[in-house]
């Protein structure tokens, strides 16, 4: 069994619920950061209501790994490294004058608040998504 198992399980059950609750805000409620951000409304609503809706779609896949923490290195490691990339383009678009500074929310509770949870979970999970390559390379 991966080491601190019940952590990790207990980080993507709570991943899980995050981007359910905010994928569900999202999708029925997509002008609510620019309300908080006393940014214009959205022209386009939908596009923000399709964000909400792939960023639940994630919630799904952490349930996935906190079922089986042992074998979802790959799902965690795409969303650490969304978590990371994310937050480059909203400081673009916050540098640039584009978006205000109260949309730096996103970063702290979309991004920077997993990034330990998520990077200690890709290290102790390493092991076993190795085997897993290898495995299947050894494979005829």
């Amino acid at each position: 069994m991966i080491v601190r198992r019940r952590l990790h399980r207990a980080t993507f059950i709570a991943a899980g619920l995050y981007n359910l609750g905010w994928g569900a805000l999202s999708v029925g409620d997509p002008q609510w950061l620019f309300r908080f951000a006393a940014m214009p409304s959205l022209n386009h609503p939908p596009v923000f209501a399709s964000l909400g809706m792939v960023v639940a779609l994630y919630g799904i896949l952490y349930f996935e790994v906190a079922r089986v923490p042992e074998r979802g290195w790959l799902v965690a490691a795409v969303g650490l490294l969304g978590k990371v990339l994310g937050p480059i383009g909203l400081l673009g678009l916050i540098l640039t004058g584009e978006w205000p500074r109260a949309t730096a929310i996103l970063f702290v509770t979309n991004d920077l608040i997993w990034w330990i949870p998520f990077g200690l979970y890709l290290y102790d999970a390493w092991p076993y998504f190795r085997r897993e390559l290898q495995a299947k390379t050894a494979e005829p």
